[in-house]
């Protein structure tokens, strides 16, 4: 009996090409997309809270290279098997362009740098945390096309219409090199696209982020919040279904973890967040706060 196959998802030939000298990467394109369009959609909504655009720009000054920074060291934290120990070469941990940017640690020491910056300039954080949300995580998406040029962050062999052809790559001396290399044709693996269903999530969590800041009038840092809750809440099941070299803890890859501690910890914070807010809006507590007047 044959299993007939609809449709696959296949792969970029490369993921690499060179101007020259100049090696264009379709990984860094895609990122550096990505952030151009988290630009204009956070100019545009937090231009609607009053705030200034130069905001903006400077948060965008030291989020990207603290984001870049962040990620790389989450990454070599996370995977230091790969960097350290006997027959392995340190100093890879700092050669980016192999690949390897954790948005766990982009997003952390990029919030922390922009947090920095706005306590300097003495400007609330809340409303541009808010305004910035629905950016991030259609950036984060867009990011993902990076890594079906890369062959990445795949899922487990399986035989869905949409399965994604991974191909072997080689390079100009015919030695193997996924990263850089070109397709031979040869298919070495059909696999879930988890980069797409990512993709997808992250575009689906903007739009719900956008619809929900409008129809309950979010704020004072909430709607950043709920971005923090609705994708990891999406990376944990992806996680549960890759297939890719992780460290694992307990059985589990490191990120299922992560994602399922900061998912929680998000949620409980949403909640006391709601309930401070219905606290505060109460009539009771305004005419408590008359009253003390």
């Amino acid at each position: 009996m044959h299993t007939m196959i609809l449709a696959n998802i296949p792969s970029p030939p490369q993921g690499v090409w060179h101007l020259g000298p100049l090696p264009i990467r379709a990984y860094a394109l895609c990122i550096i997309t990505g952030i151009l369009v988290a630009l204009w959609l956070t100019l545009r909504r937090y231009k609607e809270r009053g705030g200034n655009p130069d905001d903006v720009w400077d948060a965008a000054i030291v989020a990207v290279p603290a984001g870049i920074v962040g990620g790389r060291l989450y990454h070599v934290i996370t995977d230091a098997p790969k960097y350290f120990g006997e027959g392995k070469n340190p100093w890879q941990a700092f050669n980016i362009t192999a690949g390897g940017l954790g948005i766990w640690g982009a997003i952390a020491l990029g919030s922390i740098a922009v947090w920095l910056l706005f306590k300097y300039k003495q400007v609330p954080l809340a409303p541009f945390a808010d305004a910035v949300a629905p950016g991030v995580v259609l950036a984060q998406g867009i990011g993902r096309l990076g890594n079906w040029f890369n062959q990445e962050i795949y899922g487990r062999p399986t035989d869905v219409p949409w399965a994604l052809e991974i191909y072997y790559r080689v390079d100009e001396q015919g030695n193997f090199a996924p990263l850089t290399g070109h397709s031979t044709g040869e298919i070495i693996s059909v696999v879930h696209p988890t980069f797409l269903y990512e993709l997808l999530w992250n575009v689906l969590v903007c739009l719900f982020l956008l619809w929900a800041d409008r129809r309950f009038r979010l704020g004072n840092g909430s709607v950043f919040v709920l971005y923090v809750a609705g994708y990891t809440l999406g990376r944990f099941w992806v996680e549960l279904m890759r297939d890719d070299a992780a460290t694992m803890i307990l059985g589990q890859r490191v990120n299922t973890w992560v994602s399922l501690i900061v998912f929680l910890s998000a949620v409980v914070v949403f909640i006391v967040m709601k309930k401070r807010r219905e606290t505060s809006l109460s009539p009771g507590t305004s005419q408590a706060v008359k009253q003390t007047e």
